[in-house]
């Protein structure tokens, strides 16, 4: 091919993707499949969505709310905050496509976690920066690390909390004092997509630092506990100048419609995700007590997955019955693999599956 991509991609390869049911259906002659995968909501989404959708399909030759504006109007209202500091988007990545667009140069600095969201360092790098990545300490961020790594270069750093794929947080009192250590002019940016999940005490609510902290930036999602991934919607909370600067890159209609009304009515439904949440918790506290039993530890998750490693094989038998995780690596460990929180029913059929094959190779 005689002409040449930008430099900047060298190196970058796409977003990985893993197969898809049907594929999984055919190969292994199956006829269902638990896509435990990608972090969704095995519970669906509010009743309220689907009425939303139907009713908004009558106007689907118009051009969408460019500014969102009945979405902003319902953040404000639930998080008691002032509209201009609210940015809505096509899935929160959307907003980091949009940070590293308008504040990245060539050369800059972007410090993160070694084993987080990937997509941090690829849109760092597609701008023509560099992705400081650190090494993590039992599967949690080292803020400590992390800070000692910011330089003159540096224009943010990442935080993802509850992070994936790991699923564990920062301790309040550590991120507090990592906040008040960051320099004013590094945009702090705490995506925190997991954020409905996290029911710890020692799990750091970063809304009401908005005030002190100018350069906080927050990322959060419609795409996980209100179950709309298919439809694509995030939102950023942020000081109004760093919104300023994001509109003027973002694209004119950046979230479609049928997206837009289903947002307004999964946030209305609250009951639904505190519903989620409780399902979630008691679900991982007895996944993660029954893969312990079995040899298979995991991380202390806050989230609706956890990441778990064992020195036994086990994925491909979890794929050829059905059960599809996403593969990690982890060092000392055979298998290492991140599986999204299901029913109870998706947990039994899992262990027993394990269970079996265990016991097999045992004897």
């Amino acid at each position: 091919m005689n002409v040449k991509a930008r430099a900047e991609l060298e190196g970058i390869t796409p977003y990985a993707l893993g197969r898809s049911i049907e594929e999984i259906k055919e190969q292994y002659g199956i006829k269902t499949v638990r896509k435990l995968s990608d972090n969704e909501n095995v519970y669906g989404t509010s009743p309220k969505v689907q009425k939303a959708i139907m009713q908004a399909s009558a106007n689907l030759a118009l051009y969408p709310d460019g500014m969102t504006s009945g979405i902003i109007e319902k953040l404000s209202v639930h998080y008691q905050l002032d509209q201009k500091h609210l940015l809505v988007s096509n899935g929160s990545e959307e907003i980091i496509r949009l940070l590293t667009r308008a504040y990245i140069d060539k050369n800059d600095d972007a410090v993160m976690a070694e084993v987080t969201f990937p997509r941090y360092k690829t849109n760092v790098m597609i701008e023509g920066g560099r992705a400081v990545t650190i090494p993590m300490i039992d599967g949690r961020h080292d803020l400590k690390k992390m800070l000692e790594a910011i330089s003159e270069k540096t224009k943010m750093v990442f935080v993802c909390n509850p992070n994936n794929p790991t699923g564990t947080i920062v301790a309040k009192q550590e991120l507090l004092e990592f906040f008040g250590n960051v320099p004013s002019n590094v945009l702090i940016i705490m995506d925190e997509a997991y954020f409905e999940y996290a029911d710890s005490e020692e799990y750091l609510d970063t809304m009401p630092l908005l005030k002190q902290y100018e350069n906080l930036v927050i990322l959060r999602t419609f795409s996980k506990i209100y179950g709309l991934a298919s439809l694509r919607v995030g939102y950023g909370i942020m000081h109004e100048d760093v919104a300023k600067e994001l509109h003027k890159v973002r694209d004119v209609f950046n979230v479609n419609q049928l997206a837009q009304a289903a947002a307004m009515a999964a946030l209305e439904d609250q009951s639904f995700v505190q519903d989620c949440s409780a399902k979630n918790s008691a679900e991982r506290d007895f996944l993660k007590g029954k893969f312990k039993e079995l040899e298979i530890d995991s991380f202390p998750s806050q989230s609706n997955f956890l990441f778990a490693f064992t020195n036994r094989p086990i994925i491909q038998t979890l794929t050829e019955n059905g059960v599809l995780v996403r593969q990690m690596q982890l060092s000392g460990y055979k298998e290492a693999f991140r599986i999204t929180l299901g029913s109870r029913e998706d947990h039994e059929f899992i262990l027993r599956i394990v269970s079996q094959l265990f016991h097999e190779r045992a004897v």
